[in-house]
């Protein structure tokens, strides 16, 4: 009996999503966990995470907001997290105004305060609207942070650090952002929870 062909393309799928899982078992984590812990000192602190993308890399960013803002997993206190794309007046008027190119910069200028970090998503790392956002960024004293597919793009470029997903398939890169937001989420929870390093006092005449 001759299997079905959506059978072998959702095999080659899973098996796609495997490998970039693995490349980002091996290359991310590093990164994700530092950016767990330096995000954790930015909002407990008062600042804030801004957050943007395009279409379904757009929910991916409402999903991060939605996570820190309500809860992961742990009960802790709510923190500030905006995903620009949600201000659907905002976004509209400064597309017709200025065009779309503009409307996540717009909004960074207005929003955004020196120290606050601000999460770029886009499967391709080329949308003009979110580059353009984090040259605003970095102009304004934001930390910038990209999610991307295959690298070099010119969001990666843009941002401060960036993780990019080598896969193929837009897809794949999504599901796989996905994943590193939800560990983002996970480091960011464990930061906030371990208790603070505590500091020793020299005491004279002794080395520390």
């Amino acid at each position: 009996m001759t299997e079905h062909p959506a059978l072998d393309a959702a095999r080659l799928h899973c098996r796609s999503l495997q490998d970039a899982l693995d490349g980002l078992g091996r290359h991310g984590l590093p990164q994700i966990a530092d950016w767990g812990g330096r995000l954790a000192s930015v909002l407990t602190g008062g600042g804030r995470l801004l957050a943007a993308g395009n279409g379904g890399s757009a929910a991916q960013a409402q999903h991060l907001t939605a996570e820190l803002v309500g809860r992961y997993r742990s009960e802790r206190p709510a923190y500030s997290a905006l995903a620009l794309h949600a201000e659907t007046s905002s976004v509209t008027a400064i597309g017709n105004d200025y065009g779309f190119d503009h409307v996540y910069a717009r909004q960074v200028a207005a929003h955004g305060r020196p120290g606050d970090v601000l999460m770029l998503l886009s499967t391709s790392g080329r949308s003009a609207n979110l580059s353009a956002a984090a040259v605003a960024a970095r102009r304004a004293g934001l930390e910038v942070w990209a999610l991307t597919g295959p690298g070099p793009n010119p969001l990666m470029e843009a941002a401060d650090e960036s993780l990019c997903v080598a896969a193929a398939s837009t897809a794949t890169v999504q599901e796989v952002h996905l994943v590193a937001v939800h560990l983002l989420c996970e480091c960011f929870d464990t930061a906030v929870a371990a208790p603070p390093a505590r500091t020793v006092a020299a005491v004279p005449g002794r080395l520390t």
